[in-house]
């Protein structure tokens, strides 16, 4: 009886290392927020802004758009445009990206549960880490580009910026 509480201490000790080991590797966001879209079909006017502070300027981050839509999404993709604010300036700049969704094939990209998907989507050019020059509040705007007004099937979007770490030297 005691090997067998052994054995089942021992297990149950490694299963508990091995999971704080995965949470581990599981990059933490730095900033994470969306939101849901009304009625579930996103308008142009319908533009969510998402603001964070930058203290650490000697960093690269990653940026992602996220986005949850149900199996019905018409798109094999998405395009946005961008508008971006940086510290102590008063007006937006914008650019125009497309994000994939699905594969060539139709199979969607990112992860599903029944008819819900979830993706998260680099929006840094050329899905690059980047560094902010400078300190201070950051505002980004999302704004649906696509040629159908409004946009179906899409349930919440987002952002997410990850702090990755300082350049080496």
């Amino acid at each position: 009886m005691t090997g067998l509480k052994f054995h089942l201490k021992h297990s149950v000790f490694v299963l508990l290392l091995s999971l704080l080991g995965l949470n581990s590797c599981m990059t933490s966001p730095y900033y994470q927020k969306s939101v849901t879209v009304p009625s579930y079909t996103w308008n142009y006017n319908f533009q969510p802004s998402f603001r964070f502070e930058i203290s650490d300027t000697s960093s690269y981050y990653n940026l992602y758009f996220l986005i949850r839509h149900t199996d019905a999404y018409p798109y094999g993709n998405i395009w946005l445009n961008i508008y971006t604010k940086e510290p102590g300036e008063k007006v937006f700049q914008q650019s125009r990206i497309e994000i994939p969704l699905a594969e060539t094939g139709g199979k969607w990209l990112g992860r599903g549960m029944n008819e819900i998907w979830e993706q998260r989507m680099p929006i840094t050019r050329n899905d690059a880490a980047m560094i902010f020059k400078k300190k201070g509040t950051y505002e980004i705007k999302l704004e649906q580009n696509m040629r159908v007004n409004p946009l179906p099937e899409v349930l919440q979007v987002g952002l997410r910026v990850e702090k990755i770490g300082v350049p080496k030297k």
